[in-house]
This record gives C-alpha cells, structure tokens and sequence, in this order.
C-alpha cells in the first residue's frame, strides 16, 4: 500500500510526526496522532513560543538502576506504555519508585484528540489475546508495587475493550495478590454495561480523563469524547462500585479560566470522583495545539487547595503532573511529595 485516501504512506521506521505509515498489523496509522496538514490551523490559535518554556518545566533525566530494569522488562515483553507512548517527562521517576503505566490493546488509537501524541488509526479489530497474562508476567517480574493499566481507545471493538480490561487486571491479581491495579479506560463511549465489565475486575481504582473544562472539550478532545459523557461514566462508576476510588485529571494551559476551573472541579465532585490530578498541558509536537499559558507553580498549589477544599481525598498538583504520576502516592496527602515552592524558586 502506497498511499492512502490520496496520503502517501510511508514504513513505519521512515515515519516522522504527522505521517501515515503501515503498523506491523497491516494497518495504516499516523504518527504522533495528528497529520501534519493540522499543523497551520494550530500555529493560527497563538499561544506561547515553545522558547520562552519556564525553568520549572525543566525534567530529569530518566536514569537509575529501577528505571532500567522496568525498561528491560517493558522490551524483553513487547509491551507498549503509556510513559513512552505519550512522551511523558516523569518516567525516570515513576519506573524508579516501582510505579508503571502499561498501554493496553496496542500503541494505536481510533481516537484523534489535539493533545495527545499517540498514534492514531483503525486497528479494524485486531487484539493480542495473550496480552494479559504477558502483562501480568511482566508485572510480576518488574516486581511493581502499583501499576496503572491504560489504553488507546478501542471503538473498533464490540464493548470497547472492556473485556480485554477486566481479563488483564484479574490476571495481574491472580500472579500479585498484594499489588493494587488502576485501570485509566476509554470512556466506552458511554456505556454503562462496558464500563461495570471493568469495574468488577477486581481493580482498585477507576480512572477515566475529563482532561480539559466544558467549554474547551472540542477541539481539544475527538469528537467522539465529551466532557458531560466523561462525568456520567464516572457518577456510574462510583454508583455501581462505591468501593472503588475514582479518579481524574485537567490539563491546564490551554485557554481555560480560573471560574472554569472551579466549575470543573465542583462538577466532578457532584459526580463523586475522589481523586484528582492537575497539571500543564506540553505540546508534543508542532502538529498539536498550541500552549495558551504555562501555569506557575504557586498557582498549582492555589488549585489543589480548591480541590481539597470541596472534598477529594487527594488533589496531586504541579507543573510536570500527568494523570498517572506517582500514581502509589494517591492517599498519602502530601501532593505526591511535590515541592512546588522549590520549583519556583521561592521555597527553602
């Protein structure tokens, strides 16, 4: 296959942002999630030059003994993670501390969203049925004392992958009895019956991302997400398993206000989600939207101080957050062990 409704294709090692390529599986994909002729109406949006990025968006260098044994494992299984897949600066830190974030169902999603640097395509149905007792090998290995299980979205599939879920967390349980599970799922498009298939799992917490506030929903996320729908398949999931923590995250920098802010987190509260994560939207690529403001630290705390206020267990909240950071740390009240004073420059 060379081309592609009139979109040239090429090998999926000679791919660069924003191209199509041919998957292993035979499928047709685009690179980074977003196709390079997206990128002008992004540039038009404004925001701020990627130059001008603060000092306290600076990551570490992912190294250290457990990262690279985490690492050896995620190659020697083929596994795909969302640390890598989403570029995500916190992954020498997590893999570090024993946490890891295992994209489920493949590196290819059916969704498009403006942020998110997954690739994006129509797997039309394909699915690795031994992909969950090789995760939970994989996990038991890695020796992980928490492990947060995500995916692509699967609108290709039937129940969306919900199945492939469920399978996944009861055999990671079956070969780690002590570790707790975390499932971030699609939103399945809504319903319900898909996501109590994941709820009875066996899982600890269920996550599922708003990822922005009402008004910006679209164009930041596909069109086939929403942010009422997102809200609902939470209030459900909190309904059906009150046992079981429920959890979000917003980016923040992409245009929203702090009125909008506080009407999000009051929302989710109303929906009973426990837990909650802010942190600054990046562009991953030029192709992606752009960034409307970068947030300062101080005001992270300002925000988590919100949340806390209305009542979730846990408010993680500082520039590099992202939805699964230091995801072992959700009830230990101390915003993950976060400095965000020091970040700034004006802490101790």
């Amino acid at each position: 296959m060379s081309e592609f409704k009139g979109i040239a294709i090429v090998p999926a090692q000679q791919a660069r942002s924003g191209e199509k390529y041919v998957t292993p599986q035979g499928y047709a994909a685009v690179k980074d999630g977003v196709k390079r002729a997206s990128a002008q109406a992004a540039s038009r949006a404004g925001g701020v030059p990627a130059a001008r990025k603060p000092p306290w968006l600076r990551a570490k260098l992912a190294s250290g003994a457990g990262f690279e044994s985490v690492k050896s494992n995620v190659r020697e299984h083929r596994l795909s993670t969302v640390c890598e897949e989403a570029k995500c600066p916190n992954i020498g830190e997590c893999w570090n501390a024993g946490t890891a974030t295992i994209m489920l169902m493949g590196a290819v999603c059916t969704r498009a969203c403006r942020f998110c640097a997954v690739d994006t395509g129509n797997p039309r149905g394909w699915l690795d049925l031994d992909e969950p007792e090789n995760v939970a090998r994989s996990v038991e290995l890695m020796g992980l004392k928490y492990v947060v299980l995500t995916s692509v979205n699967r609108d290709d599939l039937a129940d969306g992958g919900a199945a492939h879920y469920a399978a996944a967390v009861r055999a990671i349980k079956r070969r780690n009895p002590g570790i707790a599970v975390e499932a971030l799922t699609p939103d399945f498009q809504g319903v319900l019956h898909d996501v109590y298939t994941v709820l009875e799992s066996g899982l600890d917490v269920f996550a599922q991302n708003v990822e922005t506030v009402r008004r910006l929903t679209h164009p930041v996320r596909d069109p086939r997400a929403g942010y009422q729908q997102t809200i609902e398949v939470l209030r459900a999931a909190k309904l059906h398993r009150p046992e079981v923590l429920t959890k979000t995250s917003l980016m923040l920098g992409l245009g929203e206000s702090e009125e909008e802010i506080r009407e999000t987190m009051t929302d989710l509260r109303t929906a009973g989600v426990d837990l909650l994560t802010l942190g600054q939207y990046l562009r991953p690529t030029s192709n992606h939207l752009t960034v409307e403001r970068f947030v300062a630290p101080h005001e992270f705390d300002r925000y988590r101080e919100w949340a806390l206020a209305l009542g979730f267990l846990e408010c993680v909240s500082g520039p590099l957050v992202r939805s699964s950071y230091r995801a072992e740390q959700a009830l230990a009240r101390n915003n993950a062990g976060l400095d965000n004073a020091k970040l700034s420059g004006t802490g101790p």
